[in-house]
């Protein structure tokens, strides 16, 4: 009896150490698996959620974007600010941010207390992808801009023409950016991108911006670039020295300027639907010779129109056939007329520089569909502007000409290379 008595109390003792043993096993295992998982864990959503400067996990986040009709006081307003609040608001941050420069579609997000979801702390707007501006109105109002890090890297493409360059590009998934950049800064003077032949090449070496490592925010600049049109090359490098800082001048192997006086077209992307002409005939007037002394370029109604050199506008009026139109005087040999606008967006009086935008393609004026025609003066007389030899800008100086050699020796280089 007392064996069975021993026998049952160490099997008793036995089994508690075991549950024992089992429990502080799987304390251990615990320990030393998941937790360090779950940190991890945690450490990795901790930073996800850190934006703007601020962790977001600390506050309850509201994201929209400027709708129609918002504005800076109707926008806080919504977020359950009073009027004297956003008054007061708009006066301490004038000196950072113009209130009134909110775009519609542009995103802003409001962060609340996470105890009160009717106490709106922080204020952030983004006008483009690597800047945003805060505005604080916790204990007092402070407001800054600031700019998200961007990775810049660099890149090569290569296209040949089958019909034009703004669909080659696209077909290969080159950016916007870079088909303007390439037609309209670089060689708008140089190559006439209506005359393109079939088997017309390029290359480029251009730079992209990116935030958050993936976030495409647009080109950075396009450093040297090359095209071959009707077997003739264009060679084009951006080159900066001490003098002409920030300067988007490209030049030519030889130190040359591409840049001309006048761009060859008043439109982006457009075609020539009638060229000037002393001796054309129209149906319409019984077959009869009526001079065409402008050159069309049909575009959509709206489409921005653009002043081909710089000037001073000289006319700016509706009249006759001409529909709405602006002339302007470059100096005193050239002047422009851009006829049959929608609207006039410069008045007499005002400078303009090589491209601005000083009206919209329309259909005023006798005219059988939206265009602009576009007239040339040359001395006082219309001429056609495709037949001129128009001036030249002004060509690298010569001080410069040893150091722009060996810079563009290594770009030159990488775009021989690119097949």
């Amino acid at each position: 009896m007392e064996w069975a008595k021993y026998k049952t109390y160490f099997n008793l003792k036995f089994f508690l150490y075991g549950c024992i043993l089992v429990c502080f096993y799987s304390v251990i295992k615990s320990c030393s698996k998941d937790t360090p998982i779950d940190v991890k864990k945690a450490v990795i959503d901790e930073k996800e959620n850190y934006k703007f400067g601020y962790n977001l996990n600390n506050f309850k986040v509201f994201n929209d974007t400027v709708k129609s009709g918002d504005s800076f006081g109707v926008l806080l307003e919504k977020h359950h600010l009073v009027y004297p609040q956003i008054h007061n608001i708009a006066e301490k941050t004038k000196e950072v941010f113009d209130v009134r420069q909110l775009r519609i579609g542009k995103p802003y997000t409001v962060l609340y207390s996470k105890e009160d979801n009717q106490i709106p702390l922080v204020f952030i707007y983004q006008p483009n992808k690597i800047e945003y501006l805060v505005v604080e109105f916790c204990d007092s109002i402070i407001a800054y801009t600031q700019r998200k890090p961007v990775k810049i890297i660099e890149k090569e493409a290569f296209g040949v023409i089958e019909s034009t360059l703004s669909e080659t590009m696209e077909d290969q998934g080159l950016p916007t950016q870079l088909i303007y950049d390439m037609s309209d800064d670089i060689y708008a003077w140089t190559i006439d991108f209506f005359k393109l032949q079939k088997g017309d090449n390029f290359k480029v070496i251009y730079k992209e911006r990116f935030v958050d490592d993936s976030i495409y925010a647009g080109i950075e600049t396009i450093e040297a670039a090359f095209f071959q049109h009707r077997g003739e090359s264009f060679y084009a490098f951006n080159y900066i020295n001490d003098e002409s800082k920030n300067s988007t001048d490209y030049f030519d192997e030889n130190t040359k300027s591409l840049r001309k006086a006048f761009l060859k077209a008043p439109l982006q992307f457009s075609r020539i639907s009638s060229r000037y002409n002393l001796k054309r005939r129209i149906a319409y007037y019984g077959n009869r010779i009526r001079p065409h002394k402008g050159t069309d370029f049909a575009a959509p109604v709206g489409t921005p129109i653009l002043a081909t050199a710089n000037g001073t506008v000289v006319e700016s009026q509706r009249k006759g056939g001409n529909g709405k139109y602006v002339k302007i005087r470059h100096n005193a040999t050239y002047s422009t007329q851009y006829l049959h606008m929608s609207k006039r967006l410069v008045n007499v009086g005002d400078y303009v520089k090589q491209g601005d935008v000083i009206g919209k393609v329309g259909m005023t004026g006798n005219t059988g569909g939206p265009h602009v025609c576009y007239r040339f003066w040359k001395n006082g007389k219309q001429v056609d502007p495709f037949r001129q030899k128009l001036p030249d800008a002004k060509a690298l100086p010569a001080q410069f000409k040893s150091d722009f050699m060996a810079f563009i020796a290594p770009l030159k280089q990488q775009l021989d290379s690119i097949n």
